[in-house]
């Protein structure tokens, strides 16, 4: 048997190996395991247990909280695990745990196949689908979490299994939203579908016309096709000041595209239009420059039912106190074929037509810190009366357990049960935690 890939604190590579998206988290582990397969993942489990040190799960690094890095115990670091194996035929796409949404899109983008995940190449692929997974091709086929038929699973006992549809069907439901809270899983397996390329871009408007444009908007998407996904973004210019933008992607037919989205391009006089045919792969990574490594991040959101007068009022009065041209409210909606799968059949319980609110605080100085933070917690405290008691996980930072029950909703009591089956002891407990239920 050959011996763990291991990083201490003193070893090259170790500071890189614990870096993780938000810049605001500086934790150091007692040993970072760099796992290349699942039998690594099994031996990483088993030194954290026999030394009673804390377990920590680096997939892509990507989560706001930062619970990839812990103080002072064991980090099991995926990012090795980054193999794609396409099989155009089946339409399937098997993806290592380590991979970023870039990895498994270059893959599949030469057989003219995707499958839906996010809206950001970066994005670490596993925490993404097992938070839920809202991206841009979720109205037409579902969130990425719909889309995994399979998964290979090392418990927490150092078991591996192989979890689908017949096997293990409980934990396959409880991997589709249910967070990293069941067993770490080492390779995904994907439904894909035809898409090459999309209609896709931003539409800018000036402040003087958001009230409108956010209004024109909500009505065309209430009705709007399947095929369309829209992300408003409102922010604050370092030169033009306010802003709204629409930032949307069509992936159907090119020409009826045209026709649904014209209405909005031609709506109240955009100063920017950047909507043309591009391939789905390069729109994925279309974000990534206006997220870079390195930066200090604070996220606060909720779900937004209805973008009422009294909401539109709220944020026209918020945006234009932004502290950080970084820093956006964003409105990504949640419809069309991912709106309409039963609560009941997936882990993740958000299945209702309505935007995801988030307020993206990103900067780069330290000694912003504090009036950064400050802003977000008001924007969000002003907005809370028009939110659900309820907030997509994949969006949560350091909170407590109030809103880790906000995020299953209805879904909370089952996976506490699948938690007191799979990981009686909360031996992943370095996540958005559901405490097992007591047996």
């Amino acid at each position: 048997m050959t011996s763990l890939d291991l990083l201490r604190p003193d070893d090259v590579g170790y500071d890189t190996a614990r870096t993780v998206f938000n810049a605001m988290i500086d934790r150091r582990p007692a040993a970072i395991v760099r796992c290349h397969d699942a039998a690594d993942v099994a031996r990483g489990i088993a030194l954290a247990r026999e030394r009673d040190l804390a377990l920590s799960v680096r997939g892509g690094g990507h989560n706001v909280a930062g619970t990839a890095v812990c103080d002072g115990g064991v980090m099991l670091d995926l990012s090795p695990m980054r193999s794609v194996h396409v099989d155009p035929g089946r339409r399937t796409a098997v993806a290592g745990a380590g991979c970023l949404l870039a990895d498994l899109d270059r893959a599949t983008a030469p057989e003219g196949l995707a499958a839906p995940t996010g809206v950001m190449s970066g994005t670490g692929l596993g925490g993404l689908t097992l938070g839920g997974g809202l991206g841009w091709l979720g109205g037409r086929f579902g969130l990425a979490c719909d889309n995994l038929l399979a998964a290979e699973v090392v418990t927490v006992d150092g078991d591996l299994r192989r979890v689908d549809g017949d096997h293990d069907p409980d934990l396959l439901w409880g991997l589709r939203g249910g967070g990293g809270n069941l067993g770490v899983v080492t390779a995904f397996t994907y439904r894909l579908h035809p898409v090459d390329t999309v209609l896709a871009g931003a539409v800018t408007w000036p402040w003087s016309a958001a009230a409108d444009v956010l209004r024109f908007h909500d009505e065309l998407v209430a009705d709007g096709p399947d095929e369309l996904a829209t992300i408003v973004s409102l922010g604050r210019d370092p030169v033009a000041g306010p802003q709204v933008t629409i930032v949307l992607c069509w992936s159907g037919d090119a020409e009826t595209g045209r026709r649904v989205l014209a209405p909005l391009r031609c709506f109240a006089g955009p100063v920017a239009d950047t909507v043309a045919p591009v391939p789905f792969v390069t729109w994925q990574r279309a974000p990534d420059a206006g997220y870079p490594l390195g930066r200090r991040h604070h996220w606060k959101s909720g779900y937004l039912p209805h973008l009422t007068d009294d909401a539109v009022a709220v944020l026209l009065d918020l945006v234009p106190r932004i502290p950080s041209s970084t820093t956006g409210i964003g409105l990504q909606g949640l419809r069309g074929a991912a709106a309409r799968v039963p609560v009941d059949a997936t882990a993740f319980p958000h299945r209702r037509p309505q935007y995801d609110l988030l307020v993206l605080g990103q900067w780069d100085d330290p000694a912003d810190d504090e009036r950064n933070i400050a802003f977000g917690r008001r924007a969000y405290d002003a907005l809370s009366p028009h939110l659900a008691d309820a907030v997509y996980v994949n969006n949560l930072g350091v909170e407590g357990p109030d809103r880790v029950r906000a995020a299953y909703g209805v879904n909370h009591d089952r996976l506490a049960a699948l938690k007191a089956s799979w990981d009686p002891d909360n031996v992943l407990r370095l996540n958005q935690n559901v405490t097992p239920r007591a047996r």
